[in-house]
């Protein structure tokens, strides 16, 4: 994780594309630009335009407000339970495991949550398991962040043990951009202790476009599937990244070919910063009538938006 760039204008110069330079914003538009090196390499070089660059480039036009753009897109400090805990749906409850994350996607929905005081980590999972542990319908528990991944295994272990004491608690949900953009965070620690979890074990993993896809990413999902993990992947549709049925259709046939069933395809959550990625619903409906049109029924994700204050996320 310590081996990415953080610089747009070295980003830029790797692939290229110098004259881009000119559209980044002083000082990354509030929010520190991190991409690993190997999500780097899948870049296309030369291209301003290449889909996974567009993701993680900032630019000057998250700098415009946007009426309906706001810091908390989707109600989560309207559910807080406990330090760090959000419990919006019935039966499940999201824990904040941590604030870090190996890359900072340009339409992040938490891109300005308060991690400093929200933050189920640093000592504090104490409280977040006791909310748990209270509440005998929570037959799910969602590690979200950040990116729970970027933890240390041994901090994993540490929160799953405690976890497994609450016999209500049947699931374990993990949400992670890592098997994608770091896949060698899929390592022998990792895996070992995914073998010894007694728990149902799913994770969702977020790509967006089938070039994210390439054999490290293929081994990494391998090995969780051999550790009898469910792998679904959550997309979002995003202005200039796969917003055609083209890109759509390749992502959800190529993560398929690596083991991931398509889940949601996310209308973009209304944040601060993000409007120049939004799709209009109307296109977005079109899109998925084309996907079926063209796809399997399992291989067609369920598009959905989420609306602050909604029990669950709503069908388009």
């Amino acid at each position: 994780m310590r081996d990415c760039v953080r610089e747009p204008g070295v980003l830029l110069s790797m692939l290229g594309l110098d004259e881009l330079a000119r559209r980044l914003p002083a000082d990354s538009a509030g929010f520190a630009m991190r991409v690993p090196l190997g999500f780097v390499a899948r870049m296309r070089h030369g291209d301003p335009l290449d889909p996974l660059l567009r993701q993680v480039l900032p630019l000057d036009d998250e700098l415009t407000p946007v009426a309906g753009f706001v810091h908390d897109a989707v109600g989560d400090l309207d559910h807080r339970i406990g330090p760090g805990v959000l419990h919006k749906y019935r039966g499940r409850a999201l824990l904040i495991a941590t604030a870090n994350c190996a890359v900072h996607c340009r339409y992040c929905f938490r891109r300005h949550f308060p991690y400093a005081d929200q933050n189920a980590g640093a000592n504090e999972w104490q409280g977040a398991l006791a909310a748990i542990g209270a509440d005998a319908q929570i037959e799910e528990v969602i590690l979200s962040g950040g990116d729970p991944l970027s933890l240390a295994t041994s901090k994993l272990r540490e929160l799953t043990s405690q976890l497994q004491q609450f016999t209500h608690v049947r699931r374990l949900r993990i949400h992670s951009r890592l098997p994608i953009v770091l896949p060698q965070r899929i390592d022998a620690e990792l895996l070992s202790w995914l073998d010894n979890l007694p728990l149902q074990k799913v994770m969702v993993v977020h790509a967006n476009h089938g070039n994210e896809f390439d054999r490290g990413v293929d081994s990494a999902l391998a090995a969780l599937k051999e550790r009898g993990v469910t792998l679904l992947n959550q997309a979002v549709l995003l202005h200039g990244v796969n917003d055609d049925v083209d890109a759509l259709a390749d992502l959800c046939e190529r993560g398929f070919e690596a083991g991931v069933l398509p889940y949601y395809l996310h209308q973009l959550d209304r944040v601060s910063g993000a409007a120049h990625f939004e799709v209009t619903d109307e296109r977005a409906r079109q899109l998925l009538a084309q996907l079926r049109d063209r796809l399997p029924g399992y291989l067609v994700p369920r598009l959905v938006r989420e609306i602050a204050g909604h029990l669950a996320k709503q069908p388009l």
